[in-house]
């Protein structure tokens, strides 16, 4: 029997400098996602649009980013492929 592998759902999305993501999961984890290796993809390309790239939001069920219809990245893509990073309360203790 195949079990299928379940991946956090996302929380929240914001696009920052660089075609990079900020998503925090619902468990709480922060991770960077690097969109720059999708923008050369035929699906991806509207994303070279520095405007249209800021216009993702997270899918209301959490299932995913979206920036259109047509334009979307599965939950599981952004946890395997993202890079952690720590949240903003751990990352101003460790400043210290």
């Amino acid at each position: 029997m195949k079990t299928v592998r379940k991946f956090p759902k996302v929380k929240s999305v914001r696009p920052l400098e660089g075609k990079l993501l900020l998503v925090e999961f619902e468990n709480g984890i922060l991770k960077y996602y690097d969109c720059n290796s999708l923008i050369n993809a035929d699906e991806f390309q509207p994303l070279r649009d520095e405007a249209r790239f800021k216009n993702v939001h997270a899918d209301p069920h959490g299932y995913g980013v979206l920036w259109s219809d047509e334009i979307d990245l599965a939950e599981s893509e952004l946890w395997v492929n993202g890079e952690i990073t720590l949240p903003a309360e751990d990352r101003d203790h460790t400043a210290q």
